[in-house]
């Protein structure tokens, strides 16, 4: 018994310019050959339609991390529980009526307390987490409470990042600015060859690429809480890069027309 023959099936493919001469037949399921029918162009047609610029464009743009987050920690400990507490907290109220006077808004200060037994003694130590956006203002307060208090109260070295809005940000610039450097190419090479750029066809971002600042290897080799302030801003700063690919349609110089 002989099986029923299947029906033969299409196989759609791209459509191509009519400037493209090599593709003159559209294949189809099977190996068969089919004509594909078109409406020849018009002379003008034809030539408008290939008359393309094609340029590529990069960019790299960086950014200074925009905060910084310094710890104070104050502890003490004492055969009195009563005496650690009042230790800590008189040094802890001194630290943010400072901050206060300062200028800096409560939810830049977060403070936690720590109270627990030490063998016959009693050890409560509080830490103060500072956020900065202004680096200036996070050194002179740094500096007065270093004036201020005494050894038992320990300031960490800043520790600077970025803002997630801010990265976004940085990326999104460096795109930008490629496009326009591309497009300013295009617009040149127009211009030198007499002729007029037109809208564009294709803008596309062809890879992207961000990293951190790096210290030089003399620098790397030291601790890092022996860097100056400069440094680590220097190696917390962000770049990105990015390279885009557009193209422009061409359009002839237009004739001025004269007026009787």
């Amino acid at each position: 018994m002989s099986l029923p023959q299947a029906s033969r099936s299409r196989m759609f493919v791209e459509l191509v310019p009519w400037a493209d001469r090599s593709r003159e037949n559209n294949l189809v399921s099977g190996g068969e050959v089919l004509p594909i029918p078109r409406h020849p162009l018009s002379s003008a047609q034809a030539q408008t339609s290939a008359r393309e610029v094609h340029v590529s464009g990069a960019a790299e743009v960086s950014a200074s991390p925009d905060r910084a987050q310094v710890a104070v920690r104050v502890s003490s400990t004492k055969e009195a529980a009563a005496e650690a507490k009042k230790s800590v907290c008189r040094r802890l109220d001194y630290i943010t009526q400072s901050l206060q006077q300062q200028g800096l808004q409560a939810e830049n200060v977060t403070v936690t307390k720590d109270f627990r037994r030490v063998e016959n003694a009693y050890h409560m130590e509080a830490e103060v987490c500072i956020t900065f956006a202004e680096f200036g203002k996070m050194q002179n307060i740094c500096n007065f409470l270093v004036e201020k208090l005494d050894s038992s109260v320990v300031i960490s070295q800043p520790q600077f990042y970025h803002t997630p809005g801010s990265v976004e940000n940085l990326r999104r610039q460096a795109c930008l600015v490629a496009v326009e450097n591309a497009w300013r190419k295009a617009q040149e090479v127009c211009n030198l060859v007499g002729q007029t750029l037109g809208k564009p066809l294709l803008i596309k971002e062809e890879e992207t690429k961000e990293w951190e600042g790096q210290i030089d290897d003399h620098q790397s080799s030291k601790l890092s809480s022996s860097l100056t302030v400069q440094q680590k801003i220097k190696s917390a700063t962000i770049h990105a890069a990015s390279k885009v690919f557009l193209t422009f349609e061409v359009k002839g110089k237009e004739k001025k027309k004269r007026h009787l």
